[in-house]
């Protein structure tokens, strides 16, 4: 396991947090009331986190991505879309065959491991390694749930200036928008979540697990050029959550289908 990493602040001005600690009212303040905090019953541990790929990819559906910075600042949202990449014979995985390079270490780390790697140069995304050698699910999108206000700030700073606001739901319906909704750093790349102090996975106080009516399974994004690996139903998401970042009607309209001719007993 990697050694322990310095905290990476979540970057507010001086003059803003004086005017946030002084302000009880202020929106941050008051999204912070709506949750109790460091509560370790809720917090998920080493054994959610070992189970297969697929498995994992759809236990994660409902769990809350938590973030804190150093001044006590958390934010949270809801997991409401994930893919599996199994690796071995996964050739859209970036570890697939077995490969192992400097960048994909975390997938062969103990379950749990925070897998951080960029895209197009810039942006990242955030994989958690799951049972299984070379096995990791990207979080591809979040349900916003404490600190938008903060969030929106984040989301700005890579926006072009005078862009509109952003509406809650396109805060982090994307795997990139997550990581930066949430201040996730390449530096986080092979931390672990069972343990991590700044960043965590909560069960939601008196949630119940997603039903498996409530999920659909769909091909994978961003991958066409993969071949049949494409087309693999491992993408999977909350039915009807406005945060997902693509929906597929086919695959809805296939699930529905399916369980239309179930007999009712």
């Amino acid at each position: 396991m990697a050694g322990r990493k310095r905290k990476t602040p979540l970057k507010v001005s001086p003059a803003r947090l004086k005017e946030k600690r002084d302000n009880p009212h202020s929106p941050e303040m008051e999204e912070r009331r709506l949750f109790i905090q460091d509560d370790p019953q809720l917090r998920l541990g080493e054994e959610f986190f070992n189970q297969p790929c697929l498995s994992l990819a759809r236990a994660l559906l409902g769990k809350v991505l938590v973030r804190r910075d150093e001044d006590g600042n958390e934010l949270r949202g809801r997991i409401v879309e994930t893919e599996a990449y199994p690796g071995g014979e996964d050739k859209a995985s970036h570890s697939a065959g077995g490969k192992r390079t400097e960048r994909n270490t975390a997938m062969y780390m103990k379950p749990g491991t925070i897998y951080v790697f960029p895209i197009y140069g810039i942006l990242l995304c955030m994989n958690v390694s799951s049972e299984g050698e070379g096995a990791a699910v990207l979080l591809r999108a979040l349900e916003p749930l404490q600190g938008q206000t903060l969030m929106r700030r984040l989301r700005a700073a890579r926006r072009r200036e005078g862009a509109p606001q952003l509406k809650d739901k396109d805060l982090s319906n994307g795997p990139a928008k997550l990581c930066q909704a949430l201040h996730i750093l390449r530096c986080f790349d092979r931390r672990d979540l069972a343990s991590d102090p700044d960043v965590w996975l909560e069960r939601e106080p008196d949630a119940n697990p997603a039903e498996p009516h409530d999920i659909v399974s769909a091909p994978r994004v961003g991958i066409e050029s993969h071949g049949e690996w494409a087309k693999k139903p491992w993408r999977f998401y909350l039915r009807g959550n406005p945060c997902v970042s693509v929906v597929n009607k086919d695959a809805e309209r296939q699930y529905a289908s399916s369980t239309d001719n179930v007999p009712h007993v």
